[in-house]
This record gives C-alpha cells, structure tokens and sequence, in this order.
C-alpha cells in the first residue's frame, strides 16, 4: 500500500506535542516538612491531609522480622 496523502513533519509534531514528560510537582508534607509526590501519603511519616494513614513503625518492625526469619532459615 503506498500512503497518498503524507503527513508532514510539522503535522506530525502538532499531533505528538502533548506526548512531552511532565515534571513531578513536589510538596511539603503538612505534618514533618519533608518534600513528597502531591496527593500522596508521605513516605516518611506516614501522614495524609493531616490523618495518620500508615503506622511506618509496625510496617518496618514487621519487614525486619522477616528478613531475620529468612537470614535464620537460610543458615541451617
């Protein structure tokens, strides 16, 4: 098949120009000041829009434990 009507480089660049990355836009967290992704949970604290939403603390104990279950498994 042979196109009949090409599009020209202009064209195809008007077409394409909303395809550009887009920056992140970063804000302070309300409750520790650390910077975080907007509309997200601060990775640091655990805080959304003033309310504590993840328990970080009980989140790492927990990682902890398993890797030392692991770490203990492996070695026998």
């Amino acid at each position: 098949m042979v196109v009949r009507m090409r599009s020209t480089k202009s064209h195809t660049g008007n077409r394409r120009s909303h395809h550009a990355l887009k920056s992140v836009g970063f804000v302070k967290c309300e409750n520790c000041k650390v910077l975080k992704k907007g509309h997200t949970v601060c990775s640091s604290c655990g805080f959304y829009r003033g309310m504590k939403v993840l328990d970080l603390v009980k989140k790492l104990e927990k990682k902890q434990k398993k890797a030392k279950a692991k770490k203990a498994e492996s070695g026998k």
